[in-house]
């Protein structure tokens, strides 16, 4: 009896451990590439319960860049599109689950222990005063070595095509893309977020598993930095 207490006091704790590592590491600066700051480009963060998506201004370069992502049935040549919205996650989890309460069991294990990935591409209109929105100023220079990150994230076929999954889309507008890494509860969807900040040349905490701690570091760096 007293190694079961054990061993169920040891399961309480992990998921406490694992919050504190993940807050902790969203105060750890994190490496990145030593870019030149500026406010050329904004982009968008946006935050849900459990997960961040990158928010992309759709200009004409941009629907120029994703242009196969229309032919998946994302339209990024729709004028009422303003934003290109990116997100990475475990493939099980994400192009199965419309919401929260479809959760399985099956996709909750997949996504806990190890899944292939994903990115998933929406389009959106303008945002006014939306909770969980945060905007980011970037210079050219570091906007350009994000798109270089996202299109690196992206898996391709033998003639160098992204991958698109057919009938992947949960909603009248999105589509899901075959995508590299693996995804695990050490590299999460919002790891992906502050690496490709990273690669960017933003400064953001070293690991940041949940979307609470991708919330801290934001907040963290951005106070450092004014």
């Amino acid at each position: 009896m007293r190694r079961l207490g054990h061993i169920a006091t040891a399961l309480l704790l992990l998921p406490l451990l694992y919050f504190a590592a993940a807050g902790l590491g969203a105060l750890l600066p994190g490496g990145h590439i030593d870019l030149p700051q500026g406010r050329d480009v904004t982009i968008g963060l946006l935050r849900g319960p459990i997960h961040y998506d990158l928010l992309l201004p759709l200009s004409p370069d941009l629907r120029a860049r994703y242009d196969f992502a229309d032919t998946a049935g994302v339209p990024i040549r729709n004028p009422a599109a303003e934003w290109l919205v990116v997100g990475w996650g475990a493939r099980g989890f994400y192009t199965t689950v419309g919401s929260y309460s479809q959760l399985t069991p099956g996709a909750i294990w997949n996504g806990m222990t190890g899944d292939d990935t994903v990115l998933h591409l929406d389009v959106a209109g303008p945002f006014t005063d939306l909770p969980g929105l945060t905007y980011l100023p970037l210079s050219r220079a570091q906007f350009t070595a994000l798109l270089g990150h996202i299109d690196d994230s992206f898996q391709r076929d033998q003639t160098g095509a992204v991958v698109a999954l057919p009938n992947s889309g949960l909603g009248p507008h999105d589509a899901f893309f075959a995508a590299k890494g693996h995804f695990n509860l050490l590299y999460t969807c919002n790891v992906w977020v502050g690496e490709t900040l990273r690669a960017a040349g933003v400064p953001f905490g070293a690991w940041t598993p949940t979307a609470q701690s991708v919330t801290l570091s934001l907040r963290w760096f951005t106070a450092a930095r004014s």
